[in-house]
């Protein structure tokens, strides 16, 4: 794990702000006008939180490899051709 020397309080909401250089290194668009930020999964390891940026998978797998998007949902190649398969298509 890389330091960053960075140190930001929570506030009386129990928000954190994240600095913007590290949002833009790391790839994390915040939301402005009408469009949405980007999601962070909340992870906990003993007693460390980690924020991940959200990649959403497979709606069935949840694998992240080879997605097709349909109706604003993430389904890989391979369970699309699995299901194929079971209702015999």
């Amino acid at each position: 794990m890389k330091a960053t020397g960075i140190v930001r309080r929570i506030d009386d909401l129990g928000r954190v702000v994240i600095p913007k250089e590290l949002r833009r290194t790391l790839g994390i668009r915040d939301g402005g006008g009408d469009q949405p930020g980007d999601g962070l999964e909340i992870f906990v390891d003993g007693d460390r939180i980690i924020l991940r940026k959200y990649q959403p998978g497979c709606v069935i797998t949840g694998s992240q490899d080879d997605l097709i998007e349909f109706h604003g949902k993430q389904y890989s190649r391979a369970a699309i051709r699995e299901l194929a398969r079971k209702v015999g298509v």
